[in-house]
């Protein structure tokens, strides 16, 4: 398994930007294909951003143009850099880790976009 501890998220206004991260323990985390994804009360948590262990990338079409998901091998980290924010991007995010193996989520971290 792999733990993972999400930070950067807060209060910010519509055009906005923040930097989600994702600190993994283990080596583990290079060989995981790492995923962002968000939840707003009453809804199913939906895919943002992926990267994979090559560094392909995925998103919904709701971000493209706005996030980018980067993972960073050497420190166990994954980032999602949120740009031009909408009040519609209001949501838990969470960081999720995917192998063959296992899928292990991150406790969450709230973004409010709102003016």
């Amino acid at each position: 398994q792999v733990q993972l501890v999400e930070s950067g998220g807060g209060l910010v206004q519509p055009g906005g930007s923040l930097r989600l991260s994702c600190a993994a323990s283990g080596s583990i985390f290079r060989f995981s294909t790492m995923g962002w994804y968000r939840q707003t009360p009453g809804k199913q948590r939906e895919l943002v951003a992926r990267i994979s262990v090559g560094g392909r990338t995925d998103y919904a079409d709701s971000v493209k143009g706005r996030f980018t998901i980067s993972r960073d091998n050497a420190k166990n980290t994954a980032y999602l850099q949120m740009n031009s924010l909408k009040p519609e991007d209001t949501a838990v995010y969470y960081c999720n880790a995917n192998s063959a193996a296992f899928s292990s989520w991150g406790q969450g971290t709230q973004v409010t976009v709102s003016s």
